[in-house]
C-alpha cells in the first residue's frame, strides 16, 4: 500500500506525515498544519459595561457603527464643503427684480444671519445695528454645522471614553486569598493522529518548587477531575476544579504519550484553553486561548514534537478584585511562554526517531499563581457636567470664532461685501411696492370698473382712467363732493400710472 503524498515510510511498511503535516483521515493525505499564532485572552468583565443612559441609547450599537470620532470630523468637513459650494454657486446667479427663485435663496440666507448680525464692517463713528447679509447667514450656517461635528464628537468621546480604569496594586494575605473561589477548567490538545490509547502517566499533581521544603506529590483527583477526549484535533486532556482554592504558588501535571503500533506519538502542535470563572458568580468568565505550532523554529519550519525532552506549557494565574462589580473577585490566566521539547523539521531525522523503539511525547502544565499581590480594578468617571459645559462653551467659541475671523477678512478686503445687505433690501422694496401697487390697480378697477388697467400697454398709448369715473356717475349720488373726489383721482390717475422697475443684478 503506497503512501500519501507528503508522507515517509518507516520500518519498512508503515507511513507517516513528514514534520508539520497532519494526516487527514476523511482525504487519507497529509496536509501541512497552518493555525492562527494570535493568543486570545478575556477578562471576563465587560470595560465599556454603561449603567442608566442605557435604558435610553444603545451605545454598543453607535460604537459598532462609528469606531472613531473621526467619522464625524469628515462628515462634517464634506457638509462644510458642500454648503460652501452651494453658496458659492448661487453668487453667480442673477438677481433680477426679485420674483426668480435666486433671488428667494439667497434673501433666506441673509435671514439666517444670526451669529454676525451686529459684527459686520462699520465705518468709523457709526452706530452699531442689526445688519443680515448673505456672507454672514452663510457663515452663520457654517458655523453651527461645525459645531454640531463637534458636539458629534464630544459625545462619542463621552461614550466610549467617559470611565477610565483604575488599576491598584497590595499585597495579600491568607484570607484574601481564600475568598477567592473559582470554576475553573483546563484544556489542553495535543494535535496529531493519535488517541486517548496512547496517553500515559496522567494522574499527578506537583506543588511547589522542587528542591524546596514546599515541594509536594499529590493525586490529580485531589485537585480536580480530569479525563481524556478524542477530538478531530487529537486527543485532549481536560481538568476540571469546581469551587477551588488555590493557596500553592506553583502547580505542576504532567503526562505522556507512547508509541502504539500503528500510531507512533508525534505531534505538530498543541492547542490550549484555560478558563475560571467565579464560583457564586458564574455570568463573569476570564479565559485565555489559543495555538502553538512551529512556535520552536527560529526560521518557522514545520515541524514535529517527538522525543524525551519535555514540552512545558507556562500560565499565570493572577487574582483580580472588581470593586465597580460588586466586589466581583476573578482568577484570570493569561498565557506565559512555551519551552519547546524535542522536535524535528528534517524528514531523515523524523523517519530515524520513528524506526527507533521507545517514542514519546512529554507534555508539562505549569501554573504560576501570582498570590503575593492582589489587582483591584474601579472605574473612575472622567465627564462630569460642569467638564462636559466648558467642553461645549469651548467648541462653541472655536466654531464661532473661525468663521467671525474669515468674515472680518471678506468684508475688509472685498468692499462690495460690506454693503450686500442694502443692495437685496432694495429690490425687496421695490418688489413690495410693485405689488401693493398692483393691489391698488385691482382695487380701482373692480370699484369703478375701470378696465383699461388690465394692460400695461394701455399706459404707454396715454389711456387713462376718467372715463370709467364718469359712465358710473349716474350710480352715484350727486353730491358735490363725490365729484371732488373723482375728479382728483382721476388726475392723480393720469398723472402717475404705473411704477418704473429697476432690476439691479447681484
Amino acid at each position: 500500500m503506497a503512501c500519501p503524498r507528503n508522507a515517509i515510510t518507516y520500518n519498512g511498511t508503515l507511513c507517516a506525515c513528514s514534520p508539520g503535516y497532519l494526516l487527514n483521515r476523511t482525504s487519507n493525505s497529509c496536509d501541512l498544519f497552518v493555525a492562527n499564532a494570535t493568543i486570545l485572552a478575556n477578562s471576563g468583565v465587560d470595560s465599556y459595561a454603561v449603567g442608566f443612559p442605557e435604558t435610553i441609547f444603545s451605545f454598543e450599537t453607535i460604537r459598532k457603527f462609528t469606531q472613531s470620532q473621526a467619522v464625524f470630523l469628515e462628515a462634517t468637513v464634506v457638509l462644510l464643503l458642500s454648503w460652501f459650494v452651494f453658496c458659492f454657486f448661487l453668487r453667480f446667479m442673477k438677481l433680477g427684480d426679485g420674483k426668480n427663485v435666486w433671488f428667494q435663496i439667497r434673501w433666506w440666507i441673509s435671514r439666517l444671519d444670526v451669529c454676525f448680525a451686529t459684527r459686520h464692517w462699520l465705518d468709523d463713528q457709526k452706530v452699531v445695528r442689526k445688519r443680515k447679509t448673505e456672507l454672514g447667514g452663510t457663515f452663520s450656517i457654517a458655523s453651527w454645522i461645525l459645531f454640531t461635528g463637534f458636539f458629534a464628537a464630544l459625545l462619542y468621546q463621552i461614550i466610549t471614553k467617559r470611565n477610565i480604569e483604575v488599576h491598584n496594586v497590595r499585597a495579600t494575605n491568607a484570607p484574601d486569598l481564600l475568598a477567592f473561589r473559582s470554576d475553573m477548567e483546563f484544556n489542553i490538545t495535543t494535535i496529531s493522529s493519535m488517541s486517548c490509547a496512547n496517553l500515559r502517566n496522567l494522574g499527578n499533581l506537583v506543588t511547589g518548587s522542587p528542591g524546596l521544603f514546599d515541594y509536594r506529590v499529590a493525586s490529580l483527583s485531589s485537585f480536580g477531575n480530569f479525563s481524556c477526549l478524542n477530538t478531530t484535533f487529537g486527543p485532549t486532556i481536560s481538568i476540571r476544579c469546581n469551587n477551588c482554592q488555590l493557596t500553592q504558588d506553583n502547580i505542576y501535571f504532567s503526562w505522556e504519550f507512547v508509541d502504539l503500533p500503528n500510531s507512533p506519538a508525534a505531534a505538530v502542535g498543541f492547542q490550549f484553553n484555560l478558563s475560571s470563572k467565579p464560583h457564586a458568580n458564574k455570568q463573569h468568565m476570564s479565559f485565555v486561548s489559543g495555538f502553538l505550532c512551529n512556535g520552536s523554529s527560529s526560521d518557522d519550519r514545520p515541524v514535529t514534537y517527538r522525543g524525551t525532552n519535555t514540552n512545558i506549557l507556562k500560565f499565570n494565574l493572577f487574582p483580580s478584585l472588581y470593586r465597580h462589580q460588586n466586589n466581583l473577585r476573578l482568577i484570570q490566566p493569561l498565557f506565559h511562554g512555551f519551552l519547546h521539547g524535542s522536535y524535528f523539521d528534517e524528514a531523515s531525522q523524523l523517519q530515524a526517531s520513528l524506526q527507533s523503539s521507545g517514542g514519546l511525547i512529554n507534555t508539562t502544565v505549569y501554573l504560576h499563581f501570582l498570590s503575593a499581590y492582589i489587582v483591584e480594578v474601579d472605574r473612575e468617571s472622567i465627564f462630569g457636567p460642569v467638564s462636559f459645559l466648558a467642553d461645549l462653551g469651548g467648541l462653541f467659541c472655536i466654531s464661532i470664532g473661525i468663521f467671525y475671523y474669515l468674515l472680518v477678512q471678506f468684508e475688509y478686503r472685498v468692499k462690495k461685501l460690506r454693503n450686500e445687505d442694502s443692495t437685496l433690501r432694495k429690490i425687496r422694496s421695490r418688489r413690495k411696492a410693485r405689488e401693493r401697487w398692483d393691489k391698488l390697480r385691482k382695487y380701482v378697477r373692480y370699484t369703478w370698473d375701470c378696465r383699461v388697467l388690465d394692460e400695461d400697454d394701455n399706459y404707454k398709448n396715454g389711456t387713462d382712467c376718467s372715463g370709467c369715473f364718469h359712465r358710473n356717475r349716474s350710480l352715484q349720488p350727486s353730491k358735490s363732493s363725490w365729484k371732488q373726489r373723482y375728479s382728483s383721482a382721476s388726475m392723480s390717475l393720469n398723472q402717475k400710472s404705473s411704477l418704473p422697475i429697476k432690476e439691479v443684478d447681484n
